[in-house]
């Protein structure tokens, strides 16, 4: 595995066992976050850790498996393709198959765009 895609398993470590600081240690202070299949762009370490708290407190847990990775090959660019499982408040489960494309400077991702199957489950309101 080579650096960037651990970076990237790092990144959804944080996300599943809903750890910022983990999520943080991998997105540079100035990262831009979007959900490009639902018209959603973040700004910086707030504006994504409010995202996450939204998405953790709509779900019992969430999980990201299955990755499929395509490298760019520049030392900055990786593709991932991968499974999300939610499990809601009820304990039903959702499954979306995603893609995310991150792009690195100096080891820390600056922008990550996000294209997800189905329902916003990144940016919806309380």
């Amino acid at each position: 595995m080579n650096s960037l895609e651990q970076l990237v398993m790092t990144y959804f470590r944080g996300v599943d066992e809903q750890d910022p600081g983990l999520i943080f240690e991998t997105l540079a202070s100035n990262c831009v976050f979007s959900v490009e299949t639902h018209g959603v762009k973040l700004h910086g370490h707030e504006d994504i850790r409010g995202m996450f708290d939204r998405l953790w407190s709509h779900h019992a847990a969430v999980r990201h498996d299955q990755f499929h990775f395509v490298d760019a090959g520049n030392g900055a660019d990786i593709a991932v393709r991968f499974r999300v499982t939610n499990t809601r408040a009820d304990g039903s489960l959702v499954y979306k198959s995603n893609c995310n494309f991150f792009t690195a400077t100096d080891g820390m991702f600056t922008e990550v765009r996000v294209y997800m199957a189905g329902e916003n489950t990144l940016d919806r309101q309380s």
